[in-house]
Formats: structure tokens, C-alpha cells, sequence
């Protein structure tokens, strides 16, 4: 019996409901060719730069951050949806991604991997954990140095929401003087 108004949801869809962070691409080099990928599935975890990112063996890139233990998340604006969707639907076995999608890899300051020009925040990230891996293809990842270009913001993030569509985000409700709590963390971005 469900509740008043509600229809039971699948359980295998769940993930769709608590919308994870925005898409972003990961950036990796494995000592011969940098790749690039896109994944929908990360979180940041507490406060500051500690950052939860699926990313298991289907993927590319799982053997350069194993391998490595760096990465950089770069934040594609809503302008770059198209490219960025195309670049999460081929594989970097495959393809020289960067080449083919027309995104110019950028020198970090401290990871091998390159930062992704066009996006507007490249975060370089070194593995914190790695525990939860085998089990959960969770990384624990610590951004080591944050680059952000207000200009390349366009209309902002968007967001996978786990089925091919995507929301973009909405108008901006600043509330800053209700965070009397948390009044530490609303420096402007």
C-alpha cells in the first residue's frame, strides 16, 4: 500500500532524486597522454576542498589516477553541455578527446594533468583516500590548487539528471544574511 498521492519509485533509480554535483571533466595523464572525461556522479564532502568522484574500471581514466594518484576536476559552464555530454559518450582508448571535442589542455601548477582551458574552475586534486574504491569506485580526492575565471561562468553549471537530460541551474536566491551560522562561508565566487 502507498502512501496518499505517491507511486513507489525504483530503487535502481534513486540516484536520480539526490542530484549529485554538477557535471564535470576529469582531466588525467598517465605518463604518455593526458585524457578527458566527463562524470556527474561527485560530491564535495564537508566544507573546504575535499571532493567524493565516482570513477571506476570502465573508464579510461581509472588506471592513470590509480596509477598516478592526481586528477583535475574542471567545471564546464551550461554553454559547453553539448561537447562535454559527446565527450562522456566515446572512449579515451579510442580517441584523443581532447583533439577531437576541441578542448585545449592547459599546464597545472603542481598536477601532470592538465587544467581544461574552456571551462570556468579547474580544481588539481591529489587521492586522499582510496579505501572505498574496490568497493564503491569512490574517490577521495583533495583539491591541492583551485583556479576559477568568472568570465567562462556563462549561464553556470548544470546537473545529469541520470537519464540523458540535464537541469541547468536555476536563478541565483542569494540569502548570505540568513547564514548567520555558516557566516564564514559566504565569501563571494
Amino acid at each position: 500500500m502507498s502512501p496518499t498521492g505517491f507511486s513507489e519509485y525504483p530503487l535502481d533509480l534513486v540516484h536520480r532524486l539526490i542530484e549529485p554535483g554538477p557535471v564535470i571533466m576529469v582531466s588525467t595523464f598517465d605518463g604518455e597522454r593526458a585524457n578527458l572525461m566527463t562524470n556527474g556522479f561527485n560530491m564535495p564532502i564537508a566544507h573546504g576542498a575535499l571532493i567524493g568522484l565516482i570513477l571506476g574500471p570502465w573508464d579510461h581514466s581509472y588506471d592513470a589516477l590509480r596509477a598516478t594518484g592526481e586528477c583535475v576536476i574542471a567545471i564546464p559552464s551550461i554553454d559547453l553541455a553539448e561537447q562535454v555530454t559527446d565527450v562522456g559518450n566515446i572512449s579515451g582508448r579510442d580517441v584523443d578527446k581532447w583533439d577531437k571535442f576541441g578542448f585545449t589542455p592547459a599546464p597545472a601548477a603542481v598536477a601532470r594533468a592538465p587544467l581544461v582551458q574552456e571551462c570556468f574552475a579547474n580544481i588539481e586534486c591529489t587521492v586522499a583516500d582510496d579505501r572505498l574504491v574496490d568497493d564503491y569506485n569512490l574517490w577521495i580526492l583533495r583539491g591541492e590548487r583551485a583556479w576559477f575565471d568568472a568570465g567562462k561562468r556563462g549561464a553556470g553549471e548544470f546537473h545529469h539528471r541520470g537519464d540523458g537530460t540535464f537541469s541547468a541551474n536555476a536563478d541565483t536566491l542569494d540569502l548570505r544574511h540568513r547564514m548567520t551560522k555558516w557566516q564564514y562561508l559566504t565569501r563571494d565566487q
